[in-house]
């Protein structure tokens, strides 16, 4: 695996996470609460501070919980929550691990439809459908992962020409349109909720 990548809007950490199939995972967990960038930044972040290259799934696995929430609470912090998030890598890498070998690619490889991926994807702790779907969307439509029905099994996440996620993210023109896109989600939710109080009344 080795793409060109434009999630976090900074080189080395794009860098990282098109060749390294745990920091786009790892990415990925990270994606919630806080800004989109934010998140893709966080596996160069942490890389960098425990002074590799790369992540390894194993060494993840094994560290300290302290140590490593310490680790990705130091200032500029990886996430809004650190130490929950912490743990939530942690428990990856151990599933990874576990399950894989520590080799996140080994997910996908040689999965033979878009369904068997979504399923393994759901199995990952910390991912629920949505984030799922997304994931397999980002494998399908910018990392060359296409199993037979991978954008059915991606939902709308998989469409062509769409603007939902960071999926369809290639620069920042459509980061732009993800972004308006996610905004104009948000209001249509307040929207309905707003209507249903007050048919509620």
């Amino acid at each position: 695996m080795d793409v060109t990548l434009h999630l976090a809007q900074d080189p080395e950490a794009d860098a990282l996470l098109g060749r390294s199939p745990l920091a786009a995972l790892t990415g990925m967990l990270l994606d919630q609460q806080i800004p989109m960038e934010w998140a893709f930044k966080g596996p160069a972040t942490i890389a960098q501070r425990m002074g590799a290259d790369d992540l390894d799934a194993h060494d993840i696995a094994t560290r300290d919980p302290e140590a490593f929430a310490a680790l990705l609470s130091e200032k500029p912090a990886v996430h809004r929550y650190p130490g929950s998030m912490a743990g939530r890598i942690q428990q990856l890498c151990r599933y990874l691990v576990e399950h894989y070998d520590g080799d996140a690619e080994a997910l996908w490889k040689g999965v033979d439809s878009g369904t068997e991926l979504l399923k393994r994807l759901q199995d990952l702790p910390g991912f629920g459908k949505q984030k799922a779907q997304i994931f397999l969307a980002l494998l399908g439509k910018q990392l060359g992962v296409q199993p037979k029905g991978w954008r059915e099994a991606a939902g709308a996440y998989g469409e062509a020409k769409s603007f939902r996620s960071v999926a369809d993210i290639t620069g920042p023109e459509s980061l732009a349109k993800v972004r308006a896109h996610k905004q104009e989600m948000k209001a249509a939710a307040k929207a309905a909720k707003t209507a249903g109080k007050s048919s509620g009344n």
